[in-house]
């Protein structure tokens, strides 16, 4: 028998200086059980970060179709495609012919480092891609805030982002690899 995901809930306040948005969000996360708390912080982080209305999670692990993250329009067009980790480049590729925008949010250190070295130059083309990578300690540091109900306080400006539970919090400063 499979191993099923485990649920968790997050309820999140919003205060994004930089987009103007300030919405509070409330999130059903399905976490697969091969997903990491790391991973699954640092998709809670790509939703609110670029949180909009049509934006939703995806099944993510499960489908070789879908991105983690996605935001589609009502015409079914896809105006954002949402990659975590180190996906296969041919895959960024496709998702750049097939969405208005692209973004991978790479961790993991020095893997992360030597995968966008890697992949770089035949990424480099792709005119709608954004690579953004987080340290290892902020996604380490997310991680400690997992509970299976999550309330959550997020302020971004600045290019920076602060993400609290009212206990805890947490600096990340997500850095820009592409486009430079």
């Amino acid at each position: 028998m499979a191993i099923k995901a485990t649920i968790y809930k997050a309820q999140v306040q919003i205060t994004d200086l930089e987009r103007h948005y300030y919405e509070p969000i409330n999130l059903t996360i399905a976490k697969h059980p091969s997903e990491t708390d790391e991973r699954m912080m640092v998709r809670l982080l790509a939703f609110i970060l670029n949180a909009h209305e049509h934006l939703q999670m995806t099944k993510g692990l499960s489908s070789d179709d879908e991105p983690d993250i996605w935001q589609v329009n009502l015409a079914g067009e896809i105006d954002l495609w949402i990659e975590l980790g180190l996906p296969d480049e041919k895959r960024v590729r496709k998702a750049s012919g097939r969405a208005k925008a692209v973004k991978v949010y790479t961790y993991g250190g020095g893997a992360a480092d030597i995968w966008w070295q890697k992949n770089q130059n035949k990424l480099n083309r792709a005119k709608n891609l954004s690579v953004i990578n987080l340290s290892p300690d902020s996604v380490g540091e997310m991680a400690q805030l997992v509970q299976r109900t999550m309330e959550l306080q997020c302020t971004i400006d600045s290019g920076e982002v602060w993400l609290t539970d009212g206990q805890t919090s947490v600096t990340i400063v997500p850095g820009v690899l592409y486009p430079v």
